[in-house]
This record gives structure tokens, sequence and C-alpha cells, in this order.
């Protein structure tokens, strides 16, 4: 039986040896001239698989889903394994002896790897040389002990991966657009602009103008946009995509300042800077400019319909375009009462411009939160509003996918589920890099009872954001849970809450996954933090506005639960 990931390889696995240094898989043990060092099981599983492929570049990708199959992480926990790898070998990055960086690819180890023999073949070669006639046969025991133990080694080290790779198997329909994704020629980064001004309500500006940029680019077919981590740096960022785009804003009164630089992370080099100072009533024309200019310095011709798509600008009233960027603000929140305030602002930005399609999307999400975030009474009214506020958003402005998110979001809480997977994938064909919609749909085939679908989409959706919040590592835990690997549920419930401990959907599948366990006191904590955040919670009442669709997995849920204690 062929370890699972994050455990030691199995004992089966034959010592190899690479470079000057002996590699026991089993004991995650190094050694060479009588010393010796222990290294984690997942460095020694990055090590195989580039000893699998001597020579050869390994993408970070094929890395990463081979050795943290099924696990989401950042691009840094590789990152980081590399360099404990090339500690315990006595490697350097500047002048690699066994792990070469290529940049924007991969790894590649570049010293020798050979099958050990066993202690019967290296006697065989001590045989004195009067004995040829005697010791042929044995050498070619031994030759071909060697060569069946390569088989053995090669065949052993591709099962494991392959088993390693088994969780995100799929078929291929939900995974044809993420497919599509991965043959995008360009990628590049809109790092958050910073605000400089000193008020910091100013802020959300700063926020909104770069994430309206990546929205914009986001309309060219030829672009693959990656959201960076939060808290992530330009540098380590500029690891990850070919183009970044970094820039700062400052409103000073009725003046605007907005700086920008388009670099090269190949090479570092600037390709682009210019600094705007104009009237603050000029930041629209200043947006269409910084688009039109950055489209014709990346590779790739523009079609006179992209160039049209990319002159429709979503509102051209500035005081509607503010109230909606402060609606977006709140409606993160998730709160019923900031939730409220959020709608409030909508409304205003609505008044001002009757067909800001976004806006109206905006007003739609609030509705259909309505319905998670109250009691049930009247949610059939609340999702009928919400419904139709989506729809005229979509035929204001049907190029846009924000507006296909709400309608998918609307369909779930309806339990209309095929007809949000439709409004999802719409969403993708409008901008191939929107990560929320991956996750969403990943999500929503766990409502169908289809979880396996779920974690393929969560990676892709991870990918092109990694800082997607507890939502992607919630529904990430989830479909874990209703394949029964309770192990990975734990994991990813757990990094759920511990980025929103006040979410109970979390906790309640996290309590579910305990008892599964056989963690009762773990389980009860959960079911703790459920009464505090809820002292009326009732999951009888709780599932009668859950969109989940499959009653198998109802029946599995409610019953671990009331093993909980809810």
């Amino acid at each position: 039986m062929l370890a699972q990931p994050g455990s030691s390889l199995p004992a089966a696995l034959p010592c190899i040896r690479i470079g000057d240094w002996r590699i026991d898989p089993a004991a995650n043990e190094l050694s060479k001239s009588g010393q010796s060092a222990r290294i984690e099981p997942k460095a020694m599983q990055v090590l195989m698989v580039l000893a699998n492929h001597p020579g050869r570049v390994v993408s970070r990708d094929e890395l990463l889903s081979r050795v943290w199959s099924g696990v989401i992480v950042g691009d840094e926990a590789l990152t980081q394994t590399i360099i404990k790898l090339r500690k315990a070998l006595g490697d350097s990055s500047r002048s690699p002896s066994y792990i070469e960086t290529i940049s924007k690819q991969g790894y590649r180890l570049v010293a020798p790897v050979q099958v050990m023999q066993t202690a019967a073949a290296t006697a065989s070669d001590r045989l004195p040389e009067a004995s040829l006639s005697a010791a042929a046969p044995m050498r070619r025991r031994a030759y071909l002990f060697s060569l069946i133990a390569g088989v053995v080694v090669s065949v052993a080290v591709a099962a494991y991966l392959y088993n390693s790779r088994r969780t995100a198997a799929v078929d291929a329909g939900p995974v044809a657009t993420a497919d599509r994704l991965q043959a995008a020629p360009i990628t590049i980064t809109v790092m958050p602009f910073e605000s400089l001004g000193v008020d910091g309500e100013q802020s959300y500006l700063a926020r909104g103008i770069s994430n309206d940029l990546m929205t914009d680019l986001s309309r060219l077919p030829t672009l693959r946009l990656i959201s960076p981590a939060a808290g992530a740096s330009a540098s380590s960022s500029a690891a990850r995509v070919q183009y970044l785009v970094v820039g700062s804003v400052q409103r000073e009164s009725a003046m605007l300042r907005i700086n920008i630089r388009l670099i090269d992370t190949a090479t570092s080099q600037q390709l682009w800077s210019e600094r705007f100072e104009r009237p603050f009533n000029d930041l629209f024309a200043i947006q269409d400019e910084i688009v039109l200019k950055l489209t014709a310095l990346l590779p790739g011709k523009l079609t006179e319909a992209e160039l049209r798509r990319l002159a429709q600008r979503y509102t051209r009233n500035l005081e509607a375009y503010d109230y909606f960027l402060r609606a977006q603000a709140l409606f993160l929140v998730r709160q019923a009462g900031v939730n409220e305030e959020a709608r409030a602002l909508y409304l205003k930005a609505l008044a001002l411009d009757p067909k800001f399609a976004r806006a109206y999307a905006g007003l739609a999400m609030t509705y259909a939160m309505d319905h998670r975030l109250r009691p049930p009474d009247g949610s059939s009214t609340a999702l009928a509003r919400a419904f139709e506020l989506a729809e005229s958003a979509r035929l204001i402005d049907p190029d846009i996918a924000e507006v296909y998110w709400a309608l998918g979001f609307v369909h779930v809480q309806s339990r209309r589920h095929l007809q949000a997977v439709e409004a999802l994938q719409k969403a993708v064909e409008v901008n191939q890099s929107y990560a929320d919609a991956y996750a969403f749909m990943g999500g929503i085939y766990t409502y169908l009872g289809e979880s396996s679908k779920s974690i393929p989409l969560l990676r892709t959706a991870l990918r092109l954001n990694p800082d997607g919040g507890y939502l992607y590592f919630l529904i990430l835990g989830r479909a874990y849970f209703y394949q029964n690997d309770v192990e990975q549920a734990i994991i990813n419930l757990r990094e759920a809450a511990a980025r929103n401990p006040a979410d109970i959907e979390t906790r309640v599948h996290l309590a579910a996954a305990l008892v599964e366990a056989g963690d009762h006191p773990a389980a009860e904590w959960e079911v703790v933090e459920i009464r505090a955040l809820d002292p009326n919670f009732s999951t009888r009442h709780w599932l009668e506005t859950y969109p989940m669709s499959n009653s198998q997995y109802t029946t599995r849920l409610t019953g671990l639960l009331t093993r909980a204690g809810l």
C-alpha cells in the first residue's frame, strides 16, 4: 500500500542515490560520508518527484498538484520546501549542484540519480578479477536487478504520485473551462493601489480603481488575471506572472493624482510609467486612458469589438460611482445591519444612474443575502426581488461577469442549481480569470451531491486568487467532508474558521467532521461556539434555508450534528 499524501513514503520504495547523497524515502533520511539529515515528508515527496524526472524542468503547478494533492496551499509552501531541501543537501540556489531554479517555470534536478543496489549485488562487484568467468553471471544478475529496481522505483513513484492525484480527478464537464484557462498566453497581476491620502476613508477609492482595472483587463481573452495574495509584495507576486501593474492614488479636494507602472517581471524592466494629475471629474477618462495604454503595450492585438467593449464604462456619473464603491466595501462585511447600509448606497447610485448594471447586481446581492442573514419570514419575496434586479443588470450590460455571479447566487438560494451553474459558466466566458465563479461553481456541485467535482474548480480559483478568503476553504472542506475524507475536511474547515470565526456554516460542518473523526470534545467545543453565535440555533430551521438539494448529504449531516448535541 503506497503512502497517502502527507505521510512518509512506503518502506517498499527502494533507496536511491542523488549525487553524493544516499536517499532513504521511507525514513525521510539523507546520508553522506557518515553524516545524515532528516527532512519533512513533504520535502521528501518533492525530492522524489524531481528524482523521477532528472534533468527535466518540473513546473511549480505540477509539484503543488502532486505533493499537496487535495490541500490548497500557496506558492510559498513550495518555495520554503525547496529552501529546506537545499539546506539539507548543502546546495546553493546561485550555483546549484542539485536543484536548479528555472525562472517562471519551475525546478530541475541536475545531479545524477541512480538506484541503490542490494548488499548481495554490491558483494558481487568485489569478486577477484581472476574469477571473471564465475563472476559474469552474477554481474549480469546484478545488472538485471539494478534494471528491475530502476523500473520498480519509477513505477512506485509514478503510482505514488498517481495516488496523490486521485482526489483531483473529475470528468471533463466542469473543468473544461479551467483547461482553457491554463492555455491563456499572458499572465498579469494588478497590485492593490496604494492610498496616499491623509484621509483613511479614501482607501476604498484606491481599492476600487485597481479592482476596476482588473475587471477591465479581464474582458480581454488574451489575458489571464492573477489576483495577488493578501499582504503579498510586488516582488513575491512578480514570481507568478509575466507582467505586473503597480500604482498609487491620492485625492485632495477636487484634484486626483494616479501614479502607475507596468513591469516585465522576466527582465524587471519598467515598460511604462506615467503620472496623472487632473481634476477628480476626469477619473473615468484617466481610467480609460490607462486601460488603452496597457493593452497597447501588452502582447496581442485587440479586435475592434474588444476595443468597443473596453470603451464601455459602467457609469459616467462620478457620484454614482462613489456610492457604488462604498456599497461594495460594506457588502463584504456580510452582516444584516451592514447589508442594509450597502443596499441604501446602491439605491443612491441607481437614483443617479438608472442604467448602472453593476449597481443593480450589487443591489440584487443584498436581497439575496437577506435570505441567509435574516429569519425565513418573507425570504421568498426577497429572492423574487433579487432575481428581478439581477435580470435587470444582465439586460443592461451582458458583458459583466459579476452580473452572472449575482444571478447564480440568486438561483442557488432558490435551489435552482443547474441554472446557477449555467450563469457561472457564462461569467467565466466573459471573464476567464474570475476566481469567484470557479469557487462558487465548486460549491454548487457539492449542493447537488457531486462533491468530487468541487476540488479541481477550487484549485483553479485559488491559483487565480491565492487569498480567496474563508469561503474558498469552507467550500473545499465541505467537499472533502461529503467525500468522506474527514482529515482533509477538518484541515480546510479549521482554516476557514480561523479566517472567519463568526461563520456558522463553517462551524456546523466542522462539528460534524469532528464527530465523524471521533473527536467528541472538539465537536462539543464547536457546538458551544455555534450557540454563542446563535443561541436559538436549530439544525432543522438552519437547513430550511440551506441550499443543499442532496438528501443523502443532508441526512448524514443531520445525524452527525445530533450526535454533537445540536
